[in-house]
Parts: structure tokens; C-alpha cells; sequence
């Protein structure tokens, strides 16, 4: 019976966690509908979200449509089907590759970011400070963090999606001796709208997952250094699964035959 107990158990404490987490997610998208509102808050929020991203997005993507063209080439050749590298890459990084490596680098660089920046203004007193103010915190730090990445992600996976799709061509060109201008109306007539909508779709889904991940485990950090480590690295893990898992659901809903 112990073994069914500790069963029972883990799967309450599983259900607890995931109504915490819903209801830290109503109560931060309630916040919009209510003044007062930091425009500055958003402002800086979308900086350090969007604008600073932008390379570790651009690096990713790239090398991922450079390595995703020699693969599909070298798997093609086996079957001498070479020709469908340019459609295989747009879509392999529109659908999928795009969107969950650019949700898993804001994960690693933003996610990681909010947590510890929330932990240590909790470790410090910094929160009930805004409290004493009569300042919400959900407010002033959730709220411009979760709107910024929700409304800047879907752009860095746009920009991702195109640099990822020229990563495959440059390789696609000089590499593979793919014609350029064949190689680039191959992929554009291949590409749908549906593509493009799931893709951005994504992006806001998964923006919105990692930065309420970090500001969640950020507010719930315990005291001290070790308390803050623990706060980032939960913020982290849970913020990449949960991206993962709802690619997965997306993907289903926008492409279920």
C-alpha cells in the first residue's frame, strides 16, 4: 500500500502545482484590464526581451537551417529525392524548428534572467518594499514581463523562421550547387499562410509560458543565494517542458489530419 500512497501522492502534488500556476497565470492576465499601469516597466521589458535576443535568435537559427539542409541532402540522396531540401527546410523551421528553438533560447536567456531577478529582489525585501508603497507586485513585475515576451516573442520567431530558412540556403547554394533562384521559389511556393499563422502563434505561446515560468518560480523563491539558484533552475526546466509539450498540442490542433 505504500507504494500506491507515494503514487497518490506525487499525482496530488502534481495537481497542486498546476493550480498554483493557473492561478498565478488568471491572476497576472486579470492585471491588464486594471490601471494602473508602467509603461516604462513594458517598455524595458521589451528591450531586454526582444532587441537583446536577437543574436543568440539569429546564431541558433542560422546553424540550424545550415545543418537541417545537409541532413535532409544527405537522407534525399539515399532515395535520390535531393531536390526537396529548399521545401523540407521552410517547413521543417517554420512549423517546428523555428519556433521551439527560439522558445528554448528565451527560456535560457529570459526565463532564467526574470527568475533571478525576481528571487533576489524577494531575498532582498525589494517586493515587500512595493508592497508598503501600496505597489502590486503582479503589477509592476509580472504583468510588463509576460505581455513584452508574449507580443516580442512571435517577431523573434519570425526573424528566426527567415534567418533559419537562409541558413539552408546559403548551404543549399554554395554547398549543395542548388540553383538560387529555384532554390528561394521552391521555398516560397512551398510555404502556406497556415504555416506562418502557427508559427507566430507558437512564439506567443511560448513567450508567454517563459516569462510567467520565471516570474512564478521568482516570487515563490525561498531565502538566500541557495533559495535563488533553486528559483532560476525551476524556472528553467519548467518553462522548457512546458514549451515542449505545448508545441505538441499546437502542432495538433493547427495540423491534426
Amino acid at each position: 500500500m505504500s507504494f500506491f500512497a507515494a503514487i497518490g501522492r506525487s499525482f496530488l502534488i502534481l495537481l497542486s502545482a498546476i493550480g498554483r500556476v493557473t492561478l498565478f497565470a488568471v491572476e497576472t492576465v486579470s492585471h491588464i484590464a486594471r490601471p494602473p499601469y508602467y509603461p516604462r516597466e513594458l517598455a524595458t521589458a521589451l528591450l531586454q526581451i526582444g532587441y537583446f535576443s536577437l543574436p543568440v535568435v539569429g546564431l541558433t537559427t542560422i546553424f540550424t537551417g545550415g545543418a537541417l539542409a545537409l541532413q535532409i541532402y544527405a537522407g534525399g540522396a539515399r532515395f535520390s529525392a535531393e531536390a526537396v531540401v529548399p521545401q523540407i527546410v521552410a517547413i521543417g523551421i517554420v512549423r517546428e524548428l523555428g519556433p521551439v528553438l527560439v522558445g528554448l533560447m528565451i527560456a535560457a536567456r529570459v526565463t532564467s534572467s526574470i527568475a533571478a531577478e525576481i528571487a533576489t529582489m524577494k531575498v532582498t525585501e525589494q517586493i515587500d518594499a512595493l508592497v508598503t508603497l501600496s505597489t502590486n507586485p503582479m503589477k509592476y513585475l509580472t504583468l510588463p514581463r509576460v505581455l513584452a515576451a508574449t507580443l516580442v516573442v512571435p517577431v523573434l520567431v519570425g526573424i528566426g523562421d527567415v534567418i533559419g530558412i537562409m541558413g539552408g540556403y546559403m548551404v543549399g547554394v554554395n554547398r549543395l550547387g542548388f540553383n538560387a533562384a529555384t532554390y528561394l521559389t521552391n521555398t516560397i511556393d512551398f510555404l502556406e499562410a497556415l504555416d506562418i499563422i502557427s508559427s507566430l502563434v507558437k512564439g506567443a505561446v511560448f513567450g508567454f509560458i517563459a516569462a510567467l515560468m520565471g516570474c512564478y518560480f521568482g516570487m515563490r523563491s525561498g531565502r538566500g543565494a541557495q533559495g535563488v539558484g533553486a528559483a532560476t533552475k525551476g524556472a528553467v526546466v519548467a518553462a522548457s517542458v512546458l514549451i515542449l509539450a505545448a508545441n505538441f498540442l499546437l502542432t495538433e490542433l493547427f495540423f491534426a489530419a
